[in-house]
């Protein structure tokens, strides 16, 4: 059957990411003292065209005034703008060799420039309509040609009329004369293209806004360079991730939304339902219940180290893998507990509350240095590790306790219990994660195992110390001094009150869990999280999940790559090739890893098949989710 399918697409901002008039502006007015001035006025006669607000023709006659531009710089402009094609137009070059034929680039532009690049991605010349300049004899551009129909106002229109175009016509495009076509009736419909300008007045009328060219593709069932348009992944980032990671997102071509604090379970499992991918920190908790809403999620970022605030496995059986950021703030929170250990052990918060009421205490009384004092370590992952590392190298001596066989850096001494350790070191600092067996860890019975006048650091999970235990060992004089980042209730935002029994106490730090609240932490992991999880959605890589089975996976090239997550039952991947054998699909490369829950194989085949072979892959027994990658 023969396509009678018409595509008519602007140029500027939609054809490429900027005017090409501007791109002429900065050029032309580059020694010019009032550059930035005229440049402004430039872009503003340009929107008001655009929305409609300013005839056309008036328009352009005033833009090229400011302009005073010369024929020689008109290379110049082509070679700027061949680097702003817009980005979806190049990942989806395939579309316009395909159907050259009938996409017609119809602009209120300048053919001198525009001509050359859309020639470059296959588009017909004899397709291509727009103005042309005219020039006095040193070859200043003067002027247009009049007798142009798309110099004047309704240009675009009146041109279609001309073409009589046997077909459907789609208009894509950002400006209002793209939308008169489908105003006088000569397209089906138009779309409000918005990869590289919104202009809210054409939002309102367009048949269907298209963040990128992927989803217009997408929805004529054209999409060949992606299997989905990104605008549709829809992207949560609650407690005030980074700019970073919301940039990085956007970037990416994702529909991102953010909120500054957490959310409860009955919010997250409101919020959830049409969410693709979460981003949260460590107040929110991704629970079993949230998940049973969460039907289109595919990916959840931990914007932290812990993950215990997720069901790691609710996620697993669904299918969701998780990533966070193990390494990104470590530094940040050992630098906090080597500061505060040394406040504490020159009980420094207690001075510095006195001078702030007027008083004067000058004394060397319980006031000591860290060097030679003996630091106890209870947990030697990453975080721990380090703060063995940096206080040995300020003179302190390290002793570690850790269920997990862990080697010793430098000279730091293992412990066989929590008991040996508290009972031989002058300070104890927690570094353990917050699985439910940690819970209420160090209470009234670990506190009595310390020296008289230890000193106490919680910089890990609020609820794997007893407060009200802590409290009465403070007030004891058995701790002499403490630090506590993190507590068993905390507020979700920075608005709610604080509460809690430990405050009031003397010689006690409290902060509002900042241990990995600086801005080196925060920007790493506003890097890696979303690296992480970009790098899954684009090529399915699960490197550094913490619940899927880890692969990392060769670049895609000239081939189709099919992600296949399910129970771990064994023939799968037997069934999965009968399949792709019996519809005479040649497999390029497979992969394959499993854990106790799930298997992940990734196979990458030929780029042809039909949609019968995605269905049978999909209704394979013990599927849990199913993708194409192109």
């Amino acid at each position: 059957m023969e396509d009678k399918r018409y595509f008519v697409i602007d140029f500027d901002s939609t054809f490429t990411q900027v005017e090409a008039l501007d791109v002429l502006g900065e050029i032309s007015l580059e020694k010019n003292p009032k550059k930035d001035q005229k440049l402004r006025e430039l872009k503003n006669l340009t929107d008001l065209a655009m929305a409609g607000e300013l005839a056309f023709r008036e328009s352009l006659e005033k833009r090229l005034n400011i302009l005073e531009a010369h024929k020689s710089m008109l290379p110049q402009v082509v070679d700027r703008l061949k680097q702003k094609v817009s980005v979806s137009f190049v990942r989806n070059e395939e579309f316009f060799q395909e159907y050259k034929d009938r996409i017609y680039i119809i602009s209120s532009g300048f053919k001198e420039v525009i001509l050359p690049i859309v020639k470059a991605m296959g588009v017909k010349e004899d397709n291509v309509y727009a103005n042309t300049f005219e020039y006095d004899e040193e070859g200043n551009i003067t002027g247009f040609d009049e007798t142009n129909v798309l110099s004047s106002n309704n240009g675009k229109v009146e041109l279609l009329k001309q073409l009589e175009l046997k077909g459907d016509v789609y208009v894509i495009g950002d400006g209002y004369n793209d939308y008169e076509i489908k105003a006088a009736g000569l397209a089906n419909k138009f779309y409000a293209f918005t990869e590289n300008v919104e202009r809210g007045n054409i939002l309102e009328k367009a048949d269907h806004i298209t963040p990128s060219l992927d989803e217009f593709l997408y929805l004529h069932k054209m999409n060949k360079a992606i299997s989905y348009p990104k605008n549709r992944i829809k992207v949560l980032l609650l407690e005030n991730v980074h700019a970073d990671a919301v940039n990085l997102m956007k970037n990416e071509g994702y529909n991102v939304t953010t909120i500054s604090g957490a959310l409860d379970e009955d919010e997250l499992a409101e919020k959830i339902k049409d969410v693709s991918i979460l981003g949260i920190r460590s107040k929110t908790n991704l629970t079993e219940k949230v998940l049973k809403n969460a039907n289109r999620l595919i990916a959840v970022g931990a914007f932290c180290i812990g993950t215990n605030q997720i069901d790691l496995e609710a996620c697993l059986k669904k299918g969701v893998a998780v990533f966070n950021a193990p390494y990104s703030n470590t530094r940040s929170v050992v630098e906090l507990a080597i500061g505060e250990i040394i406040l504490l052990m020159r009980n420094l918060p207690d001075r510095i509350a006195e001078m702030h009421k007027g008083e004067w205490n000058k004394s060397a009384k319980n006031s000591y240095e860290i060097r030679g004092k003996k630091l106890g370590i209870v947990g030697y992952g990453n975080i721990g590790a380090q703060l063995s590392v940096v206080a040995e190298a300020i003179g302190m001596d390290v002793y570690y306790y850790d269920l997990v066989e862990k080697l010793a850096l430098g000279n730091a001494t293992k412990c066989s219990s929590l008991k040996e350790l508290f009972s031989k070191v002058d300070i104890v600092s927690l570094h353990v994660d917050g699985r439910k067996e940690n819970t209420r860890m160090i209470g009234d019975k670990q506190f009595s195992w310390m020296k008289e006048g230890s000193v106490f650091l919680n910089l890990a999970r609020g609820q794997v110390v007893d407060v009200d235990a802590l409290k009465n060992h403070l007030e004891s004089g058995r701790i002499r001094g403490a630090g506590v980042d993190v507590f068993p209730k905390e507020p979700k935002t920075n608005k709610e009150e604080f509460e809690s029994v430990l405050r009031g106490t003397p010689n006690l730090i409290l902060t509002p869990h900042i241990g990995g609240s600086t801005e080196e932490a925060q920007e790493n992991i506003g890097n890696f999280v979303p690296g992480k999880i970009i790098e899954y959605i684009n090529t399915g890589s699960t490197t550094n999940s913490v619940n899927f089975p880890n692969l990392q996976l060769p670049i895609l090239e000239n081939a189709h790559r099919l992600i296949h997550i399910h129970h771990n039952k064994p023939g799968i991947i037997a069934h999965i090739n009968r399949i792709l054998a019996a519809h005479d699909i040649n497999i390029v490369g497979q992969y394959l890893k499993t854990n106790e829950t799930i298997g992940y194989v990734i196979t990458d085949i030929d780029k042809e098949y039909d949609n019968e072979v995605i269905k049978e892959l999909k209704g394979i027994q013990d599927t849990i989710r199913f993708r194409v990658l192109y």
